[in-house]
């Protein structure tokens, strides 16, 4: 990995109000991962965008969110496949105007196809997969760079995968465009470090979620955790207790 590796400290839960005053816009938010890091950080205090393409699915996230008695989500519809730099730009104009700030971007939107050998691989899932892992992130983070950069304290966090395993074969697309995100992280971090922006990658352990049925389709998923321990680790990086590990990748796996 081209960022160092940290384990989560002892004790590194986040607090209930880590988040309080502070905005955050999550990626992907109708997802496994993104569905528990908007509840996480509602429940930490953060006002939370939810964004992703199905506004219908962001709508029942919103209802469960207020039906749970956590705060009210604001919803931002964004197809990170097909957004221009002239909608990213717009999102990052709405916060200044709606918010005045923005404090953190959790990008937990992922494309993934299932497994398939490269000589097989659809050009167009290739570049989906390429454009919504690794161009959009990009977009929106650059789009919103000045506002994370006004912000007192701020952060970045990029969801990695296990890169071993995305090395071996058929993983196409989605390995090679995850292995581009660190990458990306990693020269994020060298030209943020002495702003208040910090920038994070977190490694989830396997998951009960789409992606992971997708992928593992023999195995009983169900043997897995719901999302909910990464999530609180996205929250504890999100906020400024998370300062020592700035630049580095939270490995929440068993064996790293």
């Amino acid at each position: 990995m081209m960022l160092p590796t940290m384990r989560l400290p002892a004790g590194g839960v986040p607090a209930r109000t880590s988040l309080a005053g502070r905005v955050v816009l999550v990626t992907g938010a109708y997802g496994g991962l993104g569905g528990a890091v908007a509840r996480a950080a509602s429940r930490a205090g953060a006002t939370v965008i939810i964004s992703g393409k199905r506004k219908r699915q962001l709508e029942q996230l919103y209802d469960a969110m207020l039906t749970e008695g956590l705060a009210e989500p604001v919803i931002h519809p964004l197809d990170m496949e097909t957004a221009t730099p002239r909608e990213y730009a717009a999102l990052a104009d709405g916060l200044r105007h709606d918010f005045g700030r923005l404090d953190g971007i959790a990008h937990c939107a992922a494309s993934f196809a299932g497994l398939t050998p490269l000589a097989m691989h659809k050009p167009d899932d290739w570049l989906r997969a390429m454009h919504v892992n690794v161009n959009a992130p990009f977009a929106l983070t650059q789009a919103c760079l000045p506002l994370l950069q006004e912000a007192p304290d701020s952060a970045v966090v990029f969801v990695l995968d296990d890169p071993v395993r995305l090395a071996r074969a058929h993983w196409g697309a989605y390995g090679a465009s995850k292995a581009a995100l660190e990458r990306f992280a990693a020269i994020l971090h060298e030209e943020t470090d002495e702003s208040p922006l910090r920038v994070h990658a977190l490694l989830p352990a396997p998951m009960r979620t789409r992606l992971r049925r997708q992928a593992y389709f023999g195995e009983d998923t169900m043997q897995h955790p719901l999302p909910d321990a990464a999530a609180e680790a996205m929250v504890w990086l999100l906020g400024a207790q998370a300062a020592s590990a700035r630049g580095h990748v939270l490995d929440l796996r068993e064996t790293a």
